[in-house]
């Protein structure tokens, strides 16, 4: 049976065009990249390619890319490099509904001695402005606040987060990870001092990822030891993943007008399906300012897992969540930073679509939906007082 893949906020189906890519650097190109002959030499040339590739989908300069293992790798260095180069500023704000790589590295640092503020978000899953003008203080070390939620899709208006960041002077970094590929992202239009992205998330491999340090930002290098990334991320390169990485970030460019088309009216016709045959249901965050692949829907009286594990059962995949956080068994940090209510926040699935999906996975989601929830409610004691 045909897999129906509705989870891509979570990783990604490798592009044709990026495997084809990377297969010669797993095969006859294995030579180290910074090895002083021509064998291993022509390889590295292949990685300033991708570092190319890359920065011109966010309209930044090559030599502002550093290539990491992942998005949380990146995540962990733009966070510890400002704290290194303000020792003796000791907050750091962020906000309540970011991505486990941001809150536990914060949760850390607390232990360490710093404060931590972490901005509430309304029901829409948007954040009160006034309130994080009002919480920077001198002694902020860093504001770190995500340019889209992977859970609800909601959008935070980066041009005016960094507006009153920089207001104060303060060093500025944004996990881009869910967006770039999906919006527009013109970093000399938008002035953050550090952006993250991932690899897996736009249709390359796991394993590789990037930060962007805009030129003049202070800079020190989290993985220390050889002089790979120009002395500021140690460690020999994943070239194959690198240059696949580079590859996909062409295509991503190449289709974003389909991520703000074609894959948003799948969205929608997905989520306006669901929402019209299956009763007490909601969507979760701000409808208007979010991502165009994700829609978060709870439905009242079921349990999360319960609807995953059926929906398996039909090779289905979707999720309760970041993927980052699915072995736990407490609700979603995002949804309950929300208020979404205690009979719907367990019963909250993401759906994340890419541009590989079509009518047809949409159409069997909404037919094979409704039976779901019916019969799971009928199971449930509080399922059973819904109304038919």
């Amino acid at each position: 049976m045909k897999v129906v893949y509705l989870d891509n906020n979570a990783t990604t189906r490798i592009a044709d065009e990026v495997r084809e890519a990377m297969m010669p650097f797993l095969t006859e190109l294995y030579g180290n990249p910074s090895s002083m002959h021509t064998f291993g030499g022509q390889v590295h040339r292949h990685i300033e390619v991708a570092r190319e590739q890359v920065a011109a989908l966010i309209n930044a300069e090559p030599g502002e890319i550093i290539f990491t293992s992942c998005g949380t790798e990146s995540d962990n260095t733009a966070l510890m490099s400002a704290l290194e180069f303000a020792p003796q500023k000791k907050h750091i704000l962020t906000t309540r509904v970011e991505h486990p790589a941001v809150l536990n590295f914060c949760k850390a640092m607390y232990r360490k001695g710093y404060k931590i503020t972490f901005l509430p978000v309304n029901k829409s899953g948007r954040l009160d402005l006034e309130d994080l003008k009002s919480s920077i203080t001198d002694d902020t070390a860093v504001v770190s606040i995500m340019h889209a939620n992977n859970e609800s899709g909601v959008i935070f208006p980066l041009n005016e987060i960094a507006d009153i960041v920089k207001s104060r002077g303060v060093v500025l970094h944004t996990d881009a990870v869910q967006t770039a590929g999906k919006l527009p992202l013109d970093v000399r239009k938008l002035p953050v001092d550090m952006m993250s992205f991932s690899g897996h998330k736009i249709h390359s491999p796991k394993g590789v990822g990037a930060l962007y340090v805009k030129r003049g930002t202070r800079f020190s290098p989290y993985i220390i030891g050889g002089h790979q990334e120009g002395g500021r991320r140690a460690g020999t390169e994943n070239v194959a993943s690198i240059v696949g990485f580079g590859k996909a970030c062409e295509l991503a460019k190449k289709y974003l007008p389909d991520e703000n088309t074609k894959v948003r009216a799948l969205r929608d016709r997905l989520e306006q399906g669901l929402l019209k045959t299956c009763p007490d249901s909601r969507v979760n965050g701000d409808v208007e300012s979010r991502l165009p692949n994700t829609s978060n829907i709870s439905f009242e009286f079921v349990e999360g897992e319960a609807i995953l594990l059926r929906l398996n059962e039909y090779n289905i995949c979707a999720s309760s969540g970041s993927a980052c956080t699915s072995g736990s068994l407490e609700p979603s940090h995002v949804l309950r930073s929300m208020g979404v209510p205690f009979t719907m926040i367990h019963g909250s699935v993401r759906f994340s679509l890419s541009v590989n999906n079509t009518d047809e996975d949409i159409d069997l989601v909404l037919k094979i939906m409704p039976g779901v929830i019916k019969e799971l409610r009928e199971l449930s004691p509080y399922g059973r007082e819904v109304k038919k």
